[in-house]
């Protein structure tokens, strides 16, 4: 750059002081154009009209102060377009309105539709008798600005007209004496300052205005510090609010919920076999406390429980009371066949009155598995060599494997149904080979027949019910499965990848 465009760039700047002057109040400028700052921004004057409310409140408290003057006088600096002015009048009561001087002083016209009773002034009045209330006043006084240069010296910051800011002549006088006083730099390079003297003379030649009265100055800071302490509170109401709502929420979710889980404790059970069980809600048992969902889902669920097991209890009385009644005509028949000469008839009578005799032993055993008071008599025995008993006992071509053997307390007689039902089981609808095999507390019964059927894997063994033409009646695994559970142990049913079915008893 030649010296002579640095001496034209240096020309151009101008303090900040005189630059905001002319921005603001020059003509053209921001408080000069018809919109006024209303056209831009939103201040309290603007947004509510509490705060002239409450400026009117403040005039009258100095109205009573003063006696009550028979002239009240009422000063807004910086007073934009007699928002302020307009809205203090209205609020004013009567008496004290008819009584009140109304002054606006500001470097713009004079407004359209302001109130003939306001006197509108460019300049301070000479006498005030009231109350001279200047809002974000001072903030609009131009300033100049002083920024710390790399040797330590505290100089005027300058500003061209295209924005970009230099640093000119060093600060002096009365303005380096009130930095000094009210805000020292130090020598930290890029510090900056607001020279805040005219701010204070201004405010001075304002406050001498008042002869008696109160003269009161409301700046942006002092906004600031109101709306973060509205936010304040509003974020701890807020905080609050929310805690007493989540904890109100928590609490009665938390009183739905558990008698959700009880509700689905109950139906687990009763879908575990427990038909005894119960909601037991206590709103269902009495009709003046309110009914919500939950009540009726668990009023339905115990009626659904109560109906279940007033069904199954009569089929177990039945079934009880046909094995009863057929055991001993039975009995009677098995005598009678015996008394037969010999021949093929006299085989097939007592090979169907022995498989009918079974059937209804199946039955009475059945029934007294129902009932759930079936005892264990335990003693200690070698599951291999009981498993090798069983397979004695059933006459058939098992074999059996011992990979690890292990003793077992248990009940013999209980544990030898089971593994006895389910070698015939595999005998009878599977095929050969059946192997048994022994490892730890797990017995293993599998054959290489067709697999079970899918509901019986799914769901067990069901009485009465067969699939794809075998025959049975399905009593035996479903023996098989009462006895397992007396015994306390778990009978599983699968089918094995390369073909038939597996049946797995895993002891306690």
């Amino acid at each position: 750059m030649t010296d002579e465009a640095t001496r034209e760039t240096a020309d151009d700047a101008r303090g900040w002081r005189a630059a905001t002057e002319a921005a603001l109040y020059g003509p053209g400028g921001f408080y000069r154009r018809p919109e006024g700052p209303a056209g831009h921004f939103r201040t309290s004057v603007h947004a509510s009209r509490l705060f002239a409310e409450a400026v009117a409140e403040l005039l009258c408290r100095v109205d009573e102060a003063l006696g009550r003057p028979e002239s009240l006088d009422f000063v807004d600096m910086g007073a934009g377009r007699g928002e302020l002015v307009s809205g203090v009048l209205t609020a004013l009561p009567a008496d004290v309105a008819a009584r009140t001087r109304a002054c606006a002083v500001e470097v713009a016209d004079r407004p359209p539709g302001l109130p003939d009773r306001v006197t509108w002034l460019t300049e301070l009045p000479r006498s005030v008798t009231g109350l001279l209330f200047a809002n974000e006043w001072l903030d609009n006084v131009p300033v100049d600005v002083a920024e710390v240069d790399s040797a330590g010296v505290c100089r005027l910051v300058h500003v061209r007209r295209d924005g970009v800011e230099l640093l000119g002549e060093r600060v002096s006088g009365a303005d380096a004496r009130w930095l000094a006083r009210w805000w020292p730099l130090g020598g930290e390079p890029g510090l900056r300052a607001e020279i805040g003297l005219p701010r204070d003379r201004a405010w001075a030649d304002a406050v001498a205005c008042v002869r008696e009265g109160l003269a009161v100055a409301v700046d942006y800071a002092q906004q600031a510090r109101t709306i973060a302490g509205l936010d304040r509170s509003i974020l701890w109401s807020s905080v609050l609010a929310i805690g007493a709502t989540l904890l109100v929420g928590a609490f009665a979710v938390t009183r739905v919920t558990r008698r959700l889980h009880g509700t689905a404790q109950v139906a687990r059970r009763i879908s575990a076999g427990d038909l005894d069980a119960r909601v037991h809600d206590p709103r269902t048992k009495d009709p003046t406390r309110p009914q919500d969902e939950v009540a009726a889902v668990a009023a339905a669920l115990d009626r659904m429980a109560a109906s279940l097991q007033g069904k199954l209890l009569s089929e177990q009385r039945f079934t009880a009371d046909v094995a009863h009644e057929l055991r001993t005509p039975l009995t009677g028949l098995h005598a009678a066949a015996e008394l037969l000469p010999p021949g093929r008839p006299t085989e097939l009578v007592r090979d169907r009155v022995a498989a009918l005799r079974t059937l209804t032993e199946d039955l009475l055993e059945i029934s007294r598995l129902d009932t759930g008071r079936e005892r264990l008599e335990t003693d200690a025995e070698a599951l291999g060599a009981l498993a090798e008993r069983v397979v004695r006992a059933s006459g058939t071509e098992t074999e059996v494997k011992v990979v690890r053997d292990v003793w077992v307390e248990t009940d013999r007689r209980r544990l030898e149904r089971v593994l006895g039902n389910l070698v015939a089981n595999a005998h009878r609808h599977g095929r050969a080979p059946v192997v048994l095999t022994v490892e730890g507390k797990e017995v293993t019964v599998r054959d290489h027949g067709g697999g079970f059927p899918e509901y019986l894997v799914v769901h067990g063994p069901q009485r009465f019910r067969t699939e794809g033409g075998s025959k049975g009646h399905g009593l035996g695994l479903t023996i098989a499965v009462g006895q397992a559970e007396v015994l306390g142990a778990r009978l599983s049913f699968g089918n094995a990848i390369a073909g038939g079915a597996v049946a797995v008893l895993t002891l306690p």
